[in-house]
């Protein structure tokens, strides 16, 4: 994949999180923030549609070549879920060798992997909302890879070259759920708003760039503003192009496929709290934590 400069999000009107309409954008890092619409004519999709259709080097030139006019301070936006209903939504159990230790479980042999459904997917300053039948859900801040071409049985060394970007993520799990019995990680896993990504899907060379390397890069958990559990990629036993690679030779990976790589550590979380992803060249997600409704 070719050198990319934007960064891919969805951004909507000031009204309530979740339920004003969304729209595809991307964010030119010298000329700010600009709808795929105004950029692309005649596009209506999301940014899952801009990876589908293979637009990503159109949409670089076009943002290269628009008018000033196009553009709009990113930072006077507000961002959603860059899209809603991706393909695959793969996370990884107990990839932090620390995090490992802290369930007295060993780092298993193998990458340990579930998958998510699309109702879980929410997006920045959304609501995280606490089931009634968990008394001890978790959040878990991570780093996640977005597929962004066509890719089966690749080996590490090329694996990387097949991202559209890096994004944080929260990832809940109804942790008394999953202590009752380890099969139950498919049930403690997909409650609804239990996998929060963005607010901007980042090309990985302006993250390597930010730490120096990608296994520099620093993932932490945060709740109420305080850091509760941090550690580098570098502290990964699987690290992100291995786990491409091994879930590539399980099954054909596609555009909008998102791999969430693991936690440096899971924070228990109340109705009232504000959950934190925050990741080195990624900024912050947060989303605050509510009652069930």
């Amino acid at each position: 994949m070719t050198s990319r400069i934007l960064h891919l999000c969805a951004i909507r009107d000031g009204s309530t999180p979740g339920q004003a309409p969304e729209e595809a954008a991307v964010v030119h890092p010298q000329r700010g923030a600009a709808l795929v619409r105004d950029l692309l004519p005649g596009f209506t999709g999301d940014i899952l549609d801009v990876l589908t259709g293979d637009l990503l080097g159109d949409l670089e030139t076009a943002a290269a070549n628009a008018d000033d006019a196009v553009f709009r301070d990113p930072e006077h936006v507000t961002y959603g879920a860059p899209y809603r209903h991706p393909r695959m939504l793969w996370g990884i159990g107990l990839n932090y060798v620390e995090h490992a230790s802290d369930l007295a479980e060993a780092v298993p042999d193998e990458p340990a992997s579930f998958i998510k459904g699309d109702h879980t997917v929410i997006g920045p300053d959304e609501n995280i909302p606490i089931p009634e039948q968990s008394q001890r859900t978790t959040t878990e801040a991570e780093i996640a890879v977005v597929i962004g071409r066509y890719c089966r049985n690749v080996e590490p060394e090329d694996a990387l070259s097949y991202l559209a970007g890096v994004v944080p993520v929260l990832d809940q799990t109804a942790e008394d759920i999953l202590q009752r019995n380890p099969r139950f990680l498919t049930r403690s896993k997909n409650f609804p708003g239990f996998f929060s990504f963005g607010p901007r899907i980042v090309p990985l060379a302006e993250v390597e760039d930010a730490a120096g390397s990608l296994a520099e890069v620093t993932v932490s958990t945060v709740v109420n503003g305080e850091v509760r559990r941090s550690n580098t990629v570098s502290h990964m036993r699987y690290d992100p192009a291995f786990l491409i690679s091994f879930h590539s030779k399980v099954m054909p990976l596609f555009p909008g496929d998102i791999i969430s790589t693991g936690t440096p550590g899971a924070v228990h979380i109340e109705a009232g709290d504000v959950a934190e992803c925050r990741v080195t060249g990624l900024g912050t997600l947060s989303n605050p934590v509510t009652a069930s409704s």
